[in-house]
């Protein structure tokens, strides 16, 4: 049976960007934005205008592995070539083929879902680049810290945030008021891996550096929250506050109480996930 082209299609992408040269998801006029330049592409392909719904509005300078945006039209192009046609217009003009975006895959949902409002949690990893020494080739992509993080206590501290609580302490100053500030974090670790070898040059010593990931997993989270939890773990990696200091910040909802906000850079919307029974939980602490 030939397949109505005329029929319109609520199509779900997965979305791998470089943060670096985007004033973040969020369309914004006049400002280049993740959201701005996928709609302007899908518009031009499909000949009317196109609204993207993702699930995180993610800042200027964050990452993403796999963010999530679903959008309605009528789409001539099949669902499974999709990806392939939207990424060849990223890429054009661009001599080695790929540009700031990549489309990871596009299939049709029904068509009640959203990307946003179907998701049943997100993942977030968090990049730490321990070493005596700065590295500029990583400076955009890590967070370098020079002292070195006791990780033991970084985990102690992390114990204090896993389940449910009320995080308005770990919410920006200055916020968007919220209905209710209680979140679950499912996960929360830290993880020792070894320099990125590749990205550093081989005059630098990498032996006395090494990775701290920080993975994150929860039902929803407030604006900034990641990066303020990072930090948080930080100063308690640094010895700067006791891992029990964050159990007191969270019950008594203050964010004076809490730790510094971590820099975009090192922060990766990594997985959305919509049905927490199916989710690709990584291994590791």
């Amino acid at each position: 049976m030939n397949e109505d082209i005329s029929k319109e299609k609520n199509i779900l992408l997965t979305i791998a960007y470089d943060g670096t040269n985007f004033c973040g998801w969020q369309r914004q006029p006049g400002s280049r934005t993740v959201c701005g330049e996928l709609e302007a592409v899908l518009t031009d392909l499909l000949k009317a205008p196109v609204k993207l719904n993702g699930t995180s509005r993610t800042d200027a300078g964050v990452h993403a592995l796999g963010q999530r945006a679903s959008f309605k039209a009528v789409c001539p192009v099949p669902a499974e070539r999709l990806a392939k046609v939207i990424n060849d217009r990223l890429a054009k003009d661009r001599l080695e083929g790929v540009g700031d975006i990549r489309i990871l895959e596009a299939k049709e949902m029904p068509e009640d879902f959203h990307a946003r409002f179907s998701s049943r949690g997100k993942r977030y990893v968090y990049r730490i680049y321990n070493s005596p020494e700065r590295s500029i080739f990583i400076r955009d992509y890590f967070y370098q810290v020079s002292q070195p993080l006791d990780v033991s206590a970084m985990r102690k501290a992390a114990a204090y945030i896993e389940g449910e609580h009320d995080f308005a302490c770990f919410m920006s100053s200055g916020s968007t008021p919220q209905e209710s500030t209680v979140r679950t974090v499912y996960r929360l670790c830290a993880q020792e891996l070894p320099a990125p070898a590749a990205l550093i040059p081989s005059g630098e010593n990498r032996e006395e550096g090494r990775e701290v990931r920080i993975i994150i997993e929860g039902n929803g989270f407030l604006y900034n929250m990641v990066r303020i939890i990072t930090g948080t773990l930080v100063e308690c990696g640094l010895g700067r506050r006791s891992p029990e200091s964050v159990g007191d910040a969270i019950e008594k909802k203050d964010r004076s109480l809490a730790g510094h906000t971590a820099p975009p850079q090192g922060l990766y919307l990594a997985e959305v996930f919509y049905d927490r029974s199916t989710q690709n939980t990584p291994k590791g602490e």
